[in-house]
């Protein structure tokens, strides 16, 4: 692992035990991640693409392999360990939102730096300043419900955004979303992008996958194609 580096994947394998037979999951994945890249993940059903996401987001380790980020050895964490370096380094934005349905948009973004024990006054300026990232300074005091499938996501960014992650990382995060509102979303997401954001895409969606500027192919647990992407942005003012 470089400098330059941000994530560095070495032989990584994820196989599982189901029903007495060893799925190979992840069966040897070989990547490296570079500061403000804008990478797509793709595959088919079963190509390993969500077990890829949940091992760079931490949300899992490896069975075998080494995986350094920013220098910390992630494949030797316990749970608390990879707790603390979801919360300070990984923002998550996820296909289904998962908003506290009860609370503002300002309070939903407002979580991450509850749990990271930031002073109120200090955590709501954060939160307002990330809601008017997303274009969203309107829609602060609205709850969920009150809002739309695009500005739900909006909030999700935000609240991503929030902490000021090392990395962005979005599985499917039009998937829900008419495209319109999925156009909207990808326009912030090239935004954060050319902002300096390092941003990871989970799709299944070609057009999706091109605002990347690099796609990287799974087929059964290995990586079949890592190729610069034609870029397909649309410029935001």
């Amino acid at each position: 692992m470089t400098m330059a580096d941000l994530i560095s994947l070495k032989e990584i394998k994820r196989h599982y035990d189901v029903g007495g037979e060893v799925v190979r999951a992840l069966d040897g994945i070989d990547l490296t991640i570079n500061h403000n890249e804008y990478i797509s993940i793709m595959g088919p059903s079963g190509s390993g693409k969500s077990t890829l996401m949940n091992m760079i987001g931490c949300l899992d380790t490896p069975t075998e392999g080494v995986y350094e980020f920013e220098g910390e050895l992630v494949h030797e964490m316990d749970d608390n360990q990879l707790a603390s370096i979801r919360n300070r380094k990984i923002g998550f934005v996820f296909q289904t939102f998962n908003l506290l349905p009860k609370a503002t948009a300002l309070r939903n973004v407002e979580v991450p730096l509850i749990y990271a024990n930031m002073a109120k006054n200090d955590r709501i300026e954060k939160a307002k300043k990330a809601l008017i990232a997303v274009g969203l300074e309107e829609r602060m005091h609205h709850k969920p419900n009150e809002l739309s499938g695009g500005q739900r996501q909006r909030v999700a960014i935000a609240r991503a955004l929030v902490n000021d992650p090392s990395i962005l990382l979005a599985d499917e995060p039009t998937g829900n979303l008419d495209s319109k509102s999925g156009t909207e979303i990808m326009k912030i997401l090239d935004s954060l992008h050319a902002n300096g954001n390092t941003i990871i895409l989970v799709t299944h969606e070609e057009y999706i996958a091109d605002h990347a500027d690099r796609t990287i192919n799974l087929f059964d647990g290995k990586i079949k194609e890592d190729r610069k992407t034609k870029k397909r942005k649309v410029a935001v003012a």
